[in-house]
């Protein structure tokens, strides 16, 4: 479709059309058949090539979710650049779906959003109002994000407004229960700035922005986690994941969203798909019902339509070929795997989550005083809000672990690594990648990171890769 119509947005009566299959059911009967339900983080901005996107990932796999990630301009309701883009047929990194007239975006989904393909909306916006009204405008109801997680790692909104404008969009959401639609909204928490978070505040962050959304109204809800540098502490904070969910969200239809890597991905194509593998088995292994994939591109571009659907391939095989092999060692199908002994993350996690929730009845005033008192300090984060008073490391055995934990209240936790050099930064920030790449890094050939490090976060919030 060349030069689509396009209108500007306004606020105003929400049409809602017939729903499909509610996106939580969609992914527990997947579940329950044994199938990992699949799907990438793929937005762009030519409706044509969003709606080819989207066929093409249909049929990838058993089970698969359609994305429609939403550009860095539309995060930041910069509808303005968003139109001189598309004006100037200048590509954006994501579909701007304030921007599109709402028949243009009917004409994406028309035919390929059905009960066997649930579409949801991947953004990164502090002010997501606009977002929920467009979505909520076509008949859809999944998005994902939270008032911590997509405010810190993205700009300088203020923590405050954040979750005011989450607090209002959470209602938005819960009010379509009323229309008979079944709204999920997934947290983002588990992915804080993608790497170099030890697990224990990512688990935390995504159980209290899961909570947050529950006392909201919502009633169907995924919890996120990222995966990290060592599978046995993954393998513990998934399962400390579940355990949250458990004690914290009665009456919710939740399940656990696991993604690949976040942080510096392999450059190599066998590295980037062997650690993908290692996602899809950490997921089914720990009773992940959701991968979110990424490609052999992701250290390079924004991947194509067809590397999505590798990915998509790859990972339901591996899912599919560990749950046999699991089968066949227990005598049967396999069980998610359980921890009924505390973990260290997570007694690190319930340890946060506890002192939040004793600040505020209000969990928005909660989360506002505890970044205030540094209960909640996320390392190497630069926004305003944060108290940056804590510091990571990765041990001998890829371990994340904290060198510095500020004012947070861990008095118990006592494995604690030493503070990180700029050289031992940016081998922290490449272990990943150079693990599955095989790359034994000099020391000659590292890049000085400190001056990157620093820059503000407001310069990176429109160069970033589309991070959700």
């Amino acid at each position: 479709m060349t030069a689509p119509v396009r209108e500007a947005y306004s606020a105003g009566r929400t049409t809602v059309h017939r729903r499909p299959l509610s996106f939580g059911r969609f992914v527990a009967g997947a579940q329950a058949r044994g199938a990992l339900v699949v799907q990438p983080r793929m937005g762009f901005s030519d409706p044509a090539l969003m709606r080819a996107g989207l066929k093409a990932t249909k049929g990838a796999a058993d089970a698969v979710v359609g994305t429609m990630t939403i550009d860095s301009y539309t995060r930041v309701n910069d509808e303005a650049s968003a139109a001189r883009a598309l004006d100037s047929g200048v590509p954006l990194n994501g579909f701007p779906i304030t921007s599109y007239s709402p028949h243009t975006s009917r004409w994406v989904l028309d035919g390929v959003r059905d009960a066997g393909f649930p579409v949801q909306i991947r953004h990164g916006s502090a002010r997501p109002q606009r977002i929920v009204a467009a979505l909520a405008r076509l008949g859809l109801d999944a998005t994902e994000g939270g008032p911590v997680s997509y405010c810190l790692p993205y700009g300088r909104t203020p923590l405050l407004d954040s979750v005011r404008n989450w607090q209002e969009s959470c209602e938005v959401l819960a009010a379509l229960r009323g229309t008979g639609a079944e709204p999920h909204l997934e947290t983002f928490g588990g992915c804080m700035l993608g790497q170099l978070c030890p697990p224990g505040l990512l688990v935390a962050i995504s159980a209290l922005e899961a909570i947050f959304f529950h006392r909201a109204g919502l009633r169907s809800i995924s919890l996120s986690y990222a995966q990290q540098t060592n599978v046995a502490q993954d393998r513990e904070a998934m399962h400390a994941l579940h355990r949250l969910a458990d004690e914290f969200l009665p009456d919710t239809d939740w399940h656990i969203v696991l993604y690949t890597y976040m942080g510096l991905y392999p450059q190599t194509r066998h590295g980037s798909l062997e650690l993908l593998e290692r996602s899809a088995e950490l997921a089914v292994e720990t009773g992940a019902a959701r991968l979110i994939v990424k490609t052999v591109a992701e250290a390079h571009r924004i991947p194509t339509v067809a590397e999505n659907v590798e990915a998509l391939r790859v990972a339901a095989r591996a899912a599919a070929r560990h749950r046999t092999q699991l089968g066949a060692r227990s005598g049967n199908a396999p069980a998610p795997l359980t921890d009924p002994a505390d973990n260290a993350v997570y007694a690190e996690a319930r340890a946060l989550v506890e002192a939040v929730l004793n600040l505020d009845e209000d969990l928005g005033q909660a989360l506002l005083k505890a970044f205030a008192r540094g209960y909640l300090d996320v390392p190497y984060c630069l926004h305003p809000d944060n108290a940056g008073r804590t510091r990571s490391h990765i041990d001998g055995s890829g371990r994340l672990t904290w060198s510095e934990i500020g004012a947070m209240p861990l008095g118990p936790v006592r494995d604690r690594g030493r503070r990180l050099t700029a050289a031992g930064l940016f081998d922290a920030l490449s272990f990943v990648q150079r693990r599955h790449d095989r790359i034994v890094p000099s020391s000659a050939s590292r890049p000085s990171l400190p001056t990157a490090a620093r820059r503000p976060a407001a310069h990176r919030q429109h160069t970033q890769e589309v991070a959700s």
